[in-house]
């Protein structure tokens, strides 16, 4: 399993979730929400392709 992340990619990533009033440094509450958002997306997509092989 490959889990490294393009450096203009983390970079993005990292602006998203910044947070100077956390004291982690990032937003947990906005992390959640990408994370969520993006297994909703896969989800979806993984639909897609079980409706096509059935």
């Amino acid at each position: 399993m490959n889990l490294d992340v393009e450096d203009d990619k983390k970079i993005e990533i990292e602006k998203a979730i910044t947070s100077e009033d956390s004291p982690v440094g990032i937003d947990a509450k906005k992390t959640h929400v990408i994370i969520i958002n993006k297994l909703v997306e896969i989800e979806k997509r993984l639909d897609k392709l079980e409706a096509k092989s059935s």
